[in-house]
């Protein structure tokens, strides 16, 4: 297995990065819900208000 070598050589794309940490932020929200997560709360969860009330500012 080769491993990316340490010391910034490696590019981060952010774009990518947020989504993997709000798709681990919806299993662990539905791995702790006792039914199916609901639209709303989907959208809690990936913050959608807060993004449309920023991009509307």
């Amino acid at each position: 297995m080769r491993v990316a070598p340490v010391g910034g050589t490696a590019v981060q794309d952010h774009v990518a990065l947020a989504e993997i940490e709000l798709c681990g932020e919806l299993i662990i929200a539905a791995s702790a819900a006792e039914e199916r997560l609901s639209l709303a709360s989907i959208d809690e969860v990936l913050r959608v208000a807060e993004e449309r009330a920023t991009a509307e500012h």
